[in-house]
């Protein structure tokens, strides 16, 4: 019965980290529609690199503040709710040993196996370790792989401001005649490789991701920019 036990963690630790990366890659590409709309937009009203830079950091440290603080209230309230839920497993297994048992090799049927083959299985994780069976089989939850909302926070944070940097940089290095080209193309770049990256990350098609990250960055930039040009005429 170890064999199992063992892909089934494997399984579970590849899954994390897949989830892991795949938050990366959508908050670097948050960072970078977020800002780059937000540089465009004001490149569309003034050439002045000192408001480019200013805009740009700005927004690069609101986003990335915004991001972490959302991300660390999701995970700890997921926490909160995996400790509770192990807390009343503990209590549980506690008071009514029998019927956690009766439970576990249930669960173990539901599985595809038979109710003897159930049984005997229920009794040697029992036996191991009855909280963390439980809390596999029946919560899906790994008491020793929780969800660290400090980690989320600092990921999502540093993604963000990978993401922004970009079009930060494109925006106020080249001189005014290119800063707009360069800002434009770069972004529709890394939304390419971001929309592309999701999408094998997902085990999708990268064509549609692609396609999908491009044209609504492509969107937001032309939205702001035109919103800026207007103010910028308008002598706002």
């Amino acid at each position: 019965m170890t064999e199992p036990t063992h892909d089934e963690a494997h399984e579970g630790a590849m899954g994390e980290r897949l989830n892991w990366l795949r938050a990366a890659v959508l908050g670097a590409n948050d960072g970078i529609v977020s800002t780059a709309g937000l540089v465009v937009g004001v490149a569309g009203a003034t050439d002045s690199r000192s408001a480019l830079l200013t805009a740009g950091l700005a927004g690069l440290l609101a986003g990335s503040m915004s991001m972490a603080a959302g991300e660390y209230v999701s995970v700890s309230t997921q926490r909160d709710s995996e400790m509770a839920a192990l807390a009343l497993e503990r209590r549980e297994l506690r008071e009514e040993p029998e019927a956690e048992l009766e439970e576990l090799t249930g669960l173990l049927e539901q599985r595809g196996m038979s109710r003897e083959v159930a049984r005997e299985a229920a009794e040697q994780l029992t036996e191991r370790d009855a909280l963390r069976a439980h809390a596999r089989v029946e919560l899906g939850i790994d008491p020793d792989a929780l969800t660290n909302p400090w980690h989320a926070a600092w990921a999502s944070f540093l993604s963000f401001t990978v993401g922004a940097m970009l079009p930060l940089l494109a925006i106020v290095l080249p001189p005014p005649g290119w800063r707009l080209g360069v800002t434009v193309v770069s972004v529709l770049a890394a939304l390419a490789l971001t929309g592309w990256s999701s999408a094998r990350l997902g085990a999708a098609k990268p064509r549609p991701a692609v396609l999908r990250n491009m044209v609504g960055g492509a969107l937001a930039m032309g939205v702001t920019y035109a919103a800026g040009a207007l103010l910028g005429a308008a002598g706002v």
